[in-house]
């Protein structure tokens, strides 16, 4: 196991160039105690500086900078830090994610979602095998390791028993687990409420309205589903596509071997596993029987006292969805004996939260970062900045090419900088409010949409993606000799496919007033 966990050799030419400059690149908390750091002595020399923006009503709206080493406001830093800049930043939206994390966090240590993708995937026939591996990739986001640790060997093995290249099923996984990330059925997953959440933060911050292009409000939780449920049908016929056209032919023609250890046992479905699915399905239509309960009684719609209409379950949709993953996890769990005593389901939380040390530590930095930006004035200068060089453009009339070159930005830095979240932390504050400041369109859902489809499309064309040498020692057990290299221009199909074609979707989305959620 430790040979076929070895890491790559080293890479030339342009992956060799990418991966070099990506390890140069400092961990996004640096980058944000750097970033914290050196805002305030910019705000200390340029602090009274004085500009001027148009209001949302037209109206001219003047803004001093303050200097954040002026002894108030070092008060101010030390006063808000851990309370309001951080546990109840952005209406407390640290807690939305870990409240996520701990429904899903149930439903995988259970072992529900790696047997669902097992069952499934030996379930497929040859015929449908490209677009259900695809699917099934793109459906595993939810549980991110099930996807790479379980989906992409199994994908190989169901190749290998059908006599074909298992690179090809592999290649296949491999690009819904990661390139098709962002896309899901399931409503107000951890991406949904990462991406939407801080979008409305990044807005607010700034005075930008969290509200679509008809000014209707936002839900941060599915403010994208109507846009990645159709991406979720669309990248999966594309993959598969993509797997049959460019993909197949070429691997093919390549040699591989089969290891002598290789057992299809290892990805079978026990009987305690076919049992705990019988149970989860139980508890799934005993969980969507309760939230229907709940969002016909106490949780119906209202009218306040101002005459406002109120949804109380689209509003709490987060915890709704948390409490389904929660019952259908522990039924599964109880089923198979993952779970004996209520302890073990405390563990199973207890073991999800211990994963999430990096985004506390995370947020803290980026959060009082953000605090500053707003507090000081400073995120809006940049905004201005940034908004009158884009006019001086003049793209301010072309709201599309202003979609398109997020994306392709974006889909650049990803190249070298990994991870969905800090990543949005480092481009939303900028973004979402100067894409605004040029064009009312570029509402926050349709920028945080556009950030979704570069993240996600070009994760399987990077070394700096973090599951890039499971990826390839996955594959080396069918071709000792393969290179990173090999497994870029491999995936280079997919990766252009996507980014392409689910651009030109969020395109057809905007320019035909199609709404991304609800």
């Amino acid at each position: 196991m430790s040979e076929a966990f070895s890491p790559p050799p080293r890479q030339s030419g342009i992956i060799g160039f990418i991966e070099r400059a990506g390890k140069k690149i400092p961990d996004p908390i640096i980058i944000f105690m750097f970033l914290f750091t050196f805002s305030l002595f910019l705000t200390a020399a340029i602090g009274g500086l004085t500009f001027q923006t148009v209001g949302a009503g037209g109206e001219a709206v003047d803004y001093t900078l303050k200097n954040m080493l002026a002894t108030e406001n070092v008060r101010w830093i030390f006063d808000n830090a851990l309370l309001k800049n951080w546990l109840s930043f952005g209406h407390g939206v640290l807690g939305i994610i870990l409240i996520v994390m701990l429904g899903v966090g149930i439903a995988e240590n259970s072992g529900l979602l790696t047997a669902v993708i097992k069952k499934v995937g030996l379930s497929i026939s040859d015929r449908w095998l490209p677009l259900l591996v695809v699917f099934l990739g793109i459906m595993s986001s939810i549980a991110t390791d099930a996807g790479y640790l379980v989906l992409i060997p199994l994908a190989g093995l169901l190749y290998a028993g059908l006599g074909k290249n298992p690179l090809i099923g592999m290649a296949a996984a491999f690009a819904g687990v990661s390139a098709g990330f962002s896309a899901n059925l399931i409503p107000a997953t951890p991406v949904d409420v990462v991406l939407g959440a801080n979008a409305r933060i990044f807005a607010e911050a700034q005075g930008v309205p969290f509200e679509t292009a008809k000014g209707e409000a936002l839900n941060p939780a599915t403010m994208h589903y109507f846009f990645i449920f159709v991406s979720t049908f669309l990248l999966a016929g594309l993959g598969a596509w993509v797997t049959k056209r460019f993909v197949a032919p070429r691997l093919e023609k390549m040699s591989y071997v089969i290891p002598e250890d290789m057992n299809l046992d290892d990805f079978q479905v026990s009987d305690k596993e076919q049992k705990g699915l019988r149970w989860a399905g139980l508890g799934l239509i005993a969980a969507l029987l309760a939230v229907y309960g709940l969002a016909v009684g106490p949780l119906a719609t209202y009218t306040n006292e101002a005459g406002r209409e109120v949804t109380p379950y689209l509003d709490n949709v987060i915890l709704l969805i948390a409490m389904v993953f929660a019952i259908v996890g522990i039924s599964f769990g109880y089923a198979t004996g993952k779970f004996k005593k209520v302890q073990d389901v405390v563990k199973a939380m207890v073991t999800q939260m211990n994963t999430m040390g990096y985004i506390l530590v995370l947020t803290f930095f980026c959060y009082n970062f953000l605090a500053l930006l707003s507090y000081s004035g400073l995120g809006t200068y940049i905004t201005y900045l940034g908004a009158t060089l884009l006019e001086s453009m003049h793209l301010q009339n072309y709201p599309i090419a202003l979609i398109i070159g997020f994306v392709l930005t974006t889909a650049l830095i990803n190249l070298f900088v990994g991870g969905l979240t800090s990543k949005w932390m480092l481009l939303g504050p900028i973004f979402v409010p100067m894409l605004y400041q040029v064009n009312p369109n570029m509402t926050p859902d349709l920028v945080a949409a556009a950030y979704r489809i570069a993240d996600s499309s070009t994760n399987i064309i990077t070394p700096m993606m973090s599951y890039a040498g499971v990826i390839l020692a996955f594959m080396r057990k069918y071709k000792p000799e393969l290179s990173f290299g090999d497994v870029i221009a491999m995936m280079v199909p997919y990766s252009l496919a996507f980014l392409s074609v689910w651009t030109t979707v969020l395109v057809c989305f905007f320019a035909f007033e199609i709404p991304l959620g609800f």
